[in-house]
């Protein structure tokens, strides 16, 4: 009998060649650890990858989440009438001049820890909080951002409130999620037509460029917050943000679409050319009168952007949000207008929150960084406040904008500041050295529009620059759009730049007019029809460590085993799917698996992954332990003859990597899971 080595393996693996042993690493590989004995099996050939219609719950309606990094929102739409997109009209509160289909990604809890409110409504009570009472209240905003940041990110993560407390970033998500559940299950009394939960299906969008454990996160969240069951998992799809905009552009007739390259330089903004409200206008009239109601906007009536585009025709779409650029390239397939992935998803850090840091950054070299860390702290909603007044001149910034821009202090800064330091704010302003931000005698920071400008240049040159790189790839070649959407795309100072840096290459840059909403209406449509992304290109190798017989010549000495007299090769990375490669929606990759003991309820297997295709030993650079898959067995009678094989179908091509499995000797479904968070 073997003990189970380096994977803590509970069952036996059957080999996909003639020379794969069916026995993982044993005693004597590195990282050994005891565990049951198995009993070796004759290796069997494995099937090749197949395809299989993905099964579907019937629905009666989609809502789906656009949860942001800056802002949130929520739509819904019908099965009966699938194109015809519900939106928010307006949320309470809200800034001037910004549309209010979206509220911020702000969560107040109370001091207990209990939810409060979120997006304007937190923003607004923590804002009119006193001073000293502010101080104990929970003010998360942003914190999307953590969940793209941690290395090690599990169910215990914390994030840390405004305020300095911390909290686990599970319950904060979920406080998020349930509020979106609640305000879309209430809203019956505006649509009386929206059915009861059990027939709805949730679609949360996620960057692409997320790892999986980033987006089972998501998925334990929307569990905790009720959206749905783990029994109902099918009622809750993951959706990519760049896929979603993907979706949604290709719907749309070139004519809805604003052409950067065909603006005459120094046109201004979107905003100036057409704003988001009045693209809304014109979509209310369009719609029947018996449509509209009080709490909705309805969009329908869209075109499709493939009737006008060959076969075969490429695209990218660059999804700039508040927290990062997420970046896809798709190809059109007729004639139904699917979707191909061409190049596996990539992007970075560089969200609008960069444009932010900057300007933290930038106060810190006037009044100290000690000095903004210790108001941040002290005075959390006068900082919020602070960061309000930002935003709303960020906005107006443009790349041919005259005149210089003025940002309001409160009153609680330009006090702690004199109290801290013993002299005003306009004395620290003659005293540093940034001479492009003077002191306003109405109480303001006055800075110039280049000083402006330049707080946007390290995050649009991140993006420009993670554009290039991918149109630089051979597989992207022959793009001809390239799709600016997401919430930061409303910016002119980007606009303007990426049109600047790409409109040299050819390439046309379009903006749909309802930017900020490309995501959140393009995962509706998703949700109506998850098949529309055909084939995915995997972003990483997955596989798992097993024992090949040893080849002299072929295998390091150091990995030789020899056991009841063979030659075993240790660590061999048995490959499910290669970074890059093309997978197909439904397209399955299946492994068979024998309980080591006839009693035995579960099986684990080690999963690892690397970023090269290449890779041969799971103990190669690069190469690390991701996650696990469990096969929870029912108890086993011993009746059958022979040994008991468990056969799980590991899928690679949807947005989420997902598992089946079914007892052979009695054809029964097990349970079956994959853990990326148990690292």
């Amino acid at each position: 009998m073997l003990a189970v080595p380096e994977m803590g393996l509970q069952g036996l693996y059957i080999g996909s060649s003639p020379e794969r042993s069916p026995v993982p690493s044993p005693p004597g590989s590195p990282r050994t650890q005891e565990s049951c004995g198995i009993a070796p099996l004759t290796p069997s050939q494995s099937p090749k990858p197949e395809a299989r219609a993905p099964q579907h719950a019937p629905f009666s309606v989609v809502v789906a989440i656009d949860f942001g990094t800056t802002s949130s929102g929520y739509a819904f739409s019908f099965a009966s009438d699938p194109e015809a997109i519900h939106m928010m009209r307006k949320w309470e509160g809200g800034d001037p001049g910004v549309a209010h289909q979206k509220t911020p990604t702000c969560l107040l809890l109370t001091p207990e820890g209990a939810f409060h409110s979120f997006g304007y409504t937190a923003r607004d009570y923590y804002h009119d909080l006193d001073p000293e009472e502010a101080r104990d209240w929970l003010y998360f905003e942003k914190f999307k951002m953590k969940i793209h940041s941690a290395t090690d990110l599990t169910l215990k993560t914390q994030l840390e409130a405004v305020n300095g407390k911390k909290m686990p970033a599970l319950e904060v998500f979920a406080h998020a999620l349930r509020f979106f559940k609640e305000h879309a299950l209430q809203l019956r009394e505006q649509c009386p037509s929206l059915p009861e939960k059990d027939t709805v299906r949730w679609v949360l969008t996620v960057p692409a460029i997320w790892k999986q454990p980033a987006k089972q996160f998501m998925r334990e969240a929307a569990y905790l917050a009720g959206l749905v069951s783990r029994e109902d998992a099918d009622q809750l799809l993951i959706a990519l943000e760049p896929e979603a905009a993907s979706v949604y552009c290709r719907k749309l007739r070139l004519h809805q679409l604003v052409d950067l390259s065909s603006r005459a330089p120094g046109s201004g903004r979107l905003g100036e050319r057409r704003s988001i409200d009045s693209s809304f206008r014109q979509a209310r009239e369009q719609l029947r009168r018996s449509r509209h109601s009080r709490t909705f906007l309805v969009e329908s009536g869209v075109g499709e952007l493939w009737a006008e585009m060959q076969a075969g025709d490429r695209y990218v779409v660059a999804d700039c949000g508040g927290g990062t650029v997420d970046l896809t390239v798709h190809q059109l397939e007729q004639p139904h207008g699917t979707l191909k992935e061409l190049y596996k998803a990539s992007g970075g850090p560089y969200g609008a929150v960069g444009v932010d840091l900057a300007f933290e950054q930038l106060l810190g070299r006037i009044f100290g960084e000690d000095f903004i860390a210790t108001f941040k702290r002290q005075r959390p909603a006068a900082w919020v406040d602070l960061t309000i007044a930002f935003e709303a001149r960020k906005r107006t910034a443009g790349p041919h904008r005259a005149g210089a821009l003025n940002i309001s202090l409160p009153f609680s800064f330009i006090d702690f500041y004199r109290k801290q330091r013993g002299h005003n704010v306009e004395t620290a302003l003659r005293r540093s050295s940034v001479n492009f931000v003077k002191w306003s005698s109405q109480g303001m920071l006055r800075m110039t529009c280049e000083a402006m400008n330049e707080l946007f240049q390290p995050t649009v040159s991140g993006i420009i620059q993670h554009i290039e790189a991918l149109l630089a790839r051979p597989e992207v070649q022959g793009v001809k759009l390239l799709f600016l959407v997401g919430g930061f795309a409303e910016s002119a100072v980007l606009q303007h730049a990426v049109q600047a840096a790409l409109g040299a290459r050819g390439l046309r840059v379009v903006v749909p007019h309802d930017v900020g909403l490309t995501i959140l209406k393009g995962a509706v449509l998703f949700g109506q029809a998850p098949g529309v992304v055909r084939v995915r290109r995997s972003p990483l190798t997955y596989g798992v460590g097993v024992l090949n017989r040893f080849v002299a010549g072929r295998h390091p000495p150091e990995k030789l085993l020899v056991r009841d007299g063979r030659r075993w090769c240790t660590d061999v990375f048995e490959r499910f799917v290669a970074a890059e490669q093309s997978v197909a929606l439904g397209e399955e990759v299946r492994r068979s698996y024998c309980p080591a003991r006839p009693g035995q309820r579960r099986v684990l297997i080690n999963l690892y992954c690397c970023a090269a295709e290449d890779a041969r030993f799971i103990t190669d650079p690069g190469v690390r332990k991701c996650g696990a898959l469990s096969l929870e067995l029912e108890p086993y009678d011993g009746a059958s003859s022979g040994r008991r094989e468990i056969r799980a179908a590991m899928q690679f091509g949807d947005t989420e990597i997902k598992v089946t499995a079914v007892d052979v000797s009695t054809n029964r479904s097990v349970r079956a899971a994959i853990d990326f968070l148990s690292n």
